[in-house]
């Protein structure tokens, strides 16, 4: 018997905002334990959330990128379960009436687009992060990321194999990062996957019995454990080898196997009810216009804008998977009108002093219209790629004007021929031996002459008039 694999997936993102979803306390990553806590988010009594607006404002905006209604009153409930690192044994949620539903993301499959489902985006708190000392044999609880804003993406089981959930989440990520909701870095935590599973004989329209398996934070793992899974559930109804129930499972990618955990919960065990300490949010007109309004267009959209500007696939994959990437290009073109150009020093140069950095592209923070300056000067010849170099890294450091820098710097190219013919002369009469080589054929005796006269030059020459004055001193002797 054939039979056809059914997932869901439920996504949670963390939210990119300052502080947490109910308090003041930081929501960045990082930080020693139990340093990011206060007596709200520790569940101290007495403490009254607030709601953080930029929480809802992101929200809205990741439902728009998913082609969400928003409900334009939502409401926060508690859900009610015990767990050490959920201080006050209930978790802020939204259950009757979420913030989103009803949308659809689109991924490409080898059949063509296919539209997966959303049931509903809703927001939430975290809950804090269990630290297992085995030498020890404790287990410490690090508050850090209680109540950091996250909102939950639940799909519909619309989803067929690895490969369709592969794509689907690379397209919600691409979505978030680009709309600004989320970094989602999956070793981070930022972006993290519960994926229920089924199997059923193929043509059925009956859903076979589902497991859950929790807080799965990379592709390469998600992929294991479905390819795992299906194996298993497969295998439990040709051969009988055990009885499925419903049921969360853990996925171990060392094992590459799942184990279970416990039974599914269901609604009722959750004994969800709503949070009497926080009011109902009413998203007037104006407050849904000004999220509408701000919304990107989508990467695919920027994406076949850059390839109409003569950008290839990769380069425009590459400045459409950061929204600060494709910011600074756009600002960067709009000023020089060369799209190459902007991408090579964007997806080259960039990246190098990022990668020096220990930083993320989406932590480019350079002026784009100066880029496009900077690119201008490269075109016009007043400057070296080398000392353009030099400038763009000033650039990363503070707001500059690029003519301006290079002018103060010494690292706009010298006009004078009489300097460079006078440099020429020294490097020649310095080095006899490159000079003999050139002349008995070897071509490239001729770049460490080069070499040389542009480092004393200070990089402040053209490359190809130096070349060419090299060349006809040395056919002068």
């Amino acid at each position: 018997m054939r039979y056809e694999t059914v997932i869901g997936l439920e996504v949670h993102v963390e939210l990119a905002t300052e502080s947490k979803i109910f308090c003041s306390c930081s929501a960045k990553f990082g930080g020693e334990q139990n340093e990011h806590v206060c007596p709200a988010c520790c569940g101290m009594p007495g403490m009254l959330p607030i709601v953080n607006k930029h929480v809802v404002d992101l929200g809205m905006t990741a439902g728009m990128m998913l082609n969400c209604k928003i409900n334009r009153t939502t409401t926060f409930d508690k859900k009610s379960y015990y767990y050490p690192d959920l201080p006050c044994s209930y978790q802020t949620t939204q259950w009757f009436a979420p913030i989103c539903v009803d949308g659809y993301v689109a991924i490409d499959t080898p059949d063509g687009e296919k539209k997966i489902g959303i049931k509903q985006i809703h927001m939430e708190e975290d809950a804090g992060k269990l630290v297992h000392d085995d030498w020890t044999d404790t287990s410490l609880v690090d508050f850090n990321r209680t109540s950091v804003p996250l909102i939950e993406i639940v799909s519909r089981p619309d989803l067929s194999s690895a490969d369709e959930v592969v794509a689907y989440l690379e397209e919600l990520r691409s979505l978030l990062r680009f709309a600004k909701v989320s970094q989602c870095r999956w070793e981070q935590g930022s972006m993290r996957c519960d994926v229920n599973l089924s199997v059923r004989p193929e043509g059925s329209d009956v859903l076979g019995v589902r497991t859950e398996m929790k807080n799965m934070n990379s592709l390469s793992a998600i992929v294991r454990a479905i390819e795992y899974e299906t194996s298993r559930h497969i295998d439990a109804l040709e051969n009988g080898t055990e009885e499925l129930v419903q049921e969360t499972r853990r996925w171990d990618d060392v094992k590459g196997k799942s184990f279970a955990m416990r039974n599914k919960e269901t609604a009722g065990d959750y004994r969800y009810f709503p949070d009497p300490n926080i009011m109902p949010v009413v998203i007037d007109d104006e407050w849904y216009g000004s999220i509408k309004e701000s919304l990107p267009e989508f990467p695919k959209v920027k994406k076949a804008k850059y390839v109409s500007l003569g950008l290839s696939d990769y380069d425009a994959e590459q400045l459409v998977s950061s929204r600060a990437f494709s910011d600074v290009f756009d600002a960067a073109y709009e000023k020089c009108k060369m799209a190459k150009e902007v991408a090579n020093r964007l997806i080259t140069d960039c990246m190098t002093i990022l990668n020096k950095k220990q930083q993320t592209m989406d932590a480019l923070n350079i002026n784009g219209t100066s880029l496009g300056e900077l690119i201008l000067l490269i075109s016009d010849g007043k400057i070296t790629l080398a000392n353009a170099k030099r400038v763009l890294a000033a650039m990363f450091e503070e707001d500059i004007d690029p003519a301006k820098y290079a002018e103060e710097n010494g690292l706009i190219v010298s006009n004078d021929t009489g300097k460079v013919e006078q440099v020429i002369k020294e490097v020649i009469a310095a080095d006899p031996k490159a000079v003999a080589d050139y002349k008995g054929g070897k071509e490239k005796a001729i770049m460490a002459l080069f070499g040389k006269a542009m480092k004393q030059l200070g990089g402040n020459c053209n490359p190809q008039l130096l070349k060419d004055m090299l060349i006809a001193e040395i056919n002068k002797n």
